[in-house]
């Protein structure tokens, strides 16, 4: 019976980082590139936050409210600032719930909105519009002036009585359920920042979420 082994060789044991004999000034350098990693890391995850939100029934429809808080990034406020203008929309459909088949959309509305910079009157410019709005042709988009960013933004972040559905459209004894988006759109970015953003979690601005629509207008 013959016996076979495997020839040991030290160099190729592997290696561990003794991090007891590691010097002081070592480890502090450790400790702070693991929380910038950390740090990078919940700041890609980051989303919108919202203060109030909710769709409210009344006589004539139903209406959405909605306030967001965030700030832009400095990223995107520096490219703002060199006169590139952002885009925002806001989208909300009405489903009716079918356990037979997928939910049956009841209506779908968009908002959009245009945010730039005036260089020459140095003031704050919002278009807001049913339909897409182009850096060509701003259509029928409502627009109002500012003289500060933080004005400016405050419209984009609010949403006030929004009808997303007339009353006719929902059915009494029926269940309905609503979701909501908010984003950045980034495909309306010049092509070669449009490249760049693309993956980049300081542009990734969003804010999602589903909910019951309550029918009766007394609750």
């Amino acid at each position: 019976m013959t016996d076979f082994s495997t020839p040991y060789c030290k160099r190729n044991s592997p290696q561990f980082l003794d991090l007891s004999r590691a010097p002081y000034w070592l480890l502090r350098v450790l400790v702070l590139v693991l929380g910038l990693v950390v740090h990078a890391l919940s700041h890609a995850q980051q989303t919108l936050q919202t203060g109030d939100f909710g769709v409210r029934a009344e006589e004539d429809g139903y209406f959405l409210q909605s306030t967001f808080d965030f700030d832009l990034p400095i990223g995107v406020e520096d490219a703002l600032n060199k006169g590139v203008p952002l885009f925002f929309i806001a989208e909300v459909d009405v489903l009716k719930d079918r356990w037979y088949w997928s939910d049956k959309v009841v209506t779908h509305n968009e908002r959009h909105m245009r945010l730039s910079y005036q260089p020459l009157t140095r003031r704050w410019k919002i278009y807001i519009s049913s339909q897409p709005i182009s850096n060509t042709g701003l259509g029928v988009a409502m627009g109002q002036s500012f003289d500060t960013l933080t004005e400016a933004l405050a419209m984009v972040k609010r949403v006030t009585r929004w009808k997303i559905a007339e009353r006719q459209q929902i059915e009494t004894g029926g269940k309905y359920h609503y979701n909501f988006n908010f984003r950045l759109d980034l495909s309306q970015l010049p092509r070669p920042l449009q490249m760049g953003a693309i993956g980049d979690s300081e542009w990734a601005l969003s804010f999602t979420r589903s909910q019951r629509l309550v029918i009766d207008a007394n609750e």
